[in-house]
C-alpha cells in the first residue's frame, strides 16, 4: 500500500489531507509538534483516518529542525517499506506591520513554514529516487503570490515555497518525481471565525465566488495531486482562492 507523510497534520488543513488521502487508500503517516496537545489532536486524527481501514500513525518532529526530520524520515520509511506521497503543510504564523516586527518573529516564520520544506524534501526525495516514483505537495499561499499586508514574513516564506516547487520539479522531474504547490486563499478556520462582521464582509468583497474556501476543497486538489491522475502535472501552484486573483 502506498504512504503519504503530512507535516503539521494534527489539526486545520492538515487534518483534513490526512483524513482524505486515507479515504483515498493511502497508509498515512502523522507528523505533529512534540507537545502534549497535538499529541492528543494527532491521535484523533489517526484514529478517523484508521476507519478507512489504513495504518495511521504519528510522528512528533519539529520539522523546522534537520536532524529531526532526518529522523522521523528514517522510521517512517522502516514502519511503511515506502513514501510515495509528502505534503509539506506545517506553517504559522507570527503576524504584524514590518516596521514593528522582531527578528524573532520573522526567524521562527521562515524556520517553520520554509527551512523545513527544505529539511522535508531533502531527506524524503532521496527515498523517492530509489523508488523513481513520488509526489510532493507544498502548501504555499496567495499571501505568497501577491503579499499581504502584516504578513512579510509569511509571505516571503510562502514565495519562497513556490520558487522551491518548481525548482524541485525540475531537479527530480526525470527520477519520476513530480512536485506541485496549492495556494490556498481564504479559507473558513477557526482564525476567521473570529473576525468581525466588518472585517469578514471586506474580505469576501475580494473573492469572485463571494464566501471562504473550506478545507476540503484544499484536501480535494492535493488528493488530484497525490493520484495518478496528475502524472504529467508537475511545477505548478494551483491557486485555490475562490477568484480572490480576478
Amino acid at each position: 500500500m502506498a504512504t503519504a507523510i503530512i507535516t503539521g497534520a494534527s489539526q486545520g488543513i492538515g487534518a483534513c489531507i490526512a483524513k482524505r488521502l486515507a479515504k483515498d487508500g493511502f497508509d498515512i503517516a502523522i507528523n505533529h509538534y512534540p507537545s502534549e496537545s497535538d499529541k492528543a489532536n494527532a491521535e484523533n486524527v489517526a484514529k478517523e483516518c484508521q476507519e478507512f481501514g489504513v495504518k495511521a500513525i504519528c510522528f512528533p518532529a519539529d520539522v523546522s529542525k534537520y536532524a529531526d526530520c532526518e529522523e522521523m524520515v528514517k522510521a517512517i520509511k522502516a514502519e511503511f517499506g515506502t513514501i510515495d506521497v509528502l505534503v509539506n503543510n506545517a506553517g504559522i504564523t507570527k503576524d504584524g506591520l514590518l516596521a514593528r516586527m522582531s527578528e524573532e518573529s520573522y526567524d521562527a516564520v521562515i524556520a517553520v513554514n520554509q527551512k523545513s520544506v527544505f529539511n522535508m524534501t531533502k531527506h524524503v526525495a532521496t527515498v523517492m529516487m530509489r523508488q523513481r516514483s513520488g509526489h510532493i505537495i507544498n502548501l504555499a499561499s496567495v499571501a505568497g503570490l501577491y503579499g499581504n499586508p502584516g504578513q512579510f514574513n509569511y509571505s516571503a516564506s510562502k514565495a519562497a515555497i513556490i520558487g522551491m516547487t518548481k525548482t524541485t520539479a525540475k531537479e527530480f522531474g526525470s527520477r519520476g518525481i513530480t512536485c506541485n504547490a496549492v495556494a490556498p486563499g481564504f479559507i473558513k478556520t477557526p482564525m476567521t471565525d473570529k473576525l468581525t462582521d466588518a472585517q469578514r464582509d471586506a474580505m469576501i468583497a475580494q473573492i469572485a465566488m463571494k464566501r471562504y474556501g473550506e478545507v476540503e476543497e484544499i484536501a480535494g486538489v492535493v488528493s488530484f495531486l497525490a493520484s495518478s491522475d496528475s502524472s504529467y502535472v508537475t511545477g505548478q501552484v494551483i491557486e485555490i482562492s475562490g477568484g480572490l486573483s480576478m
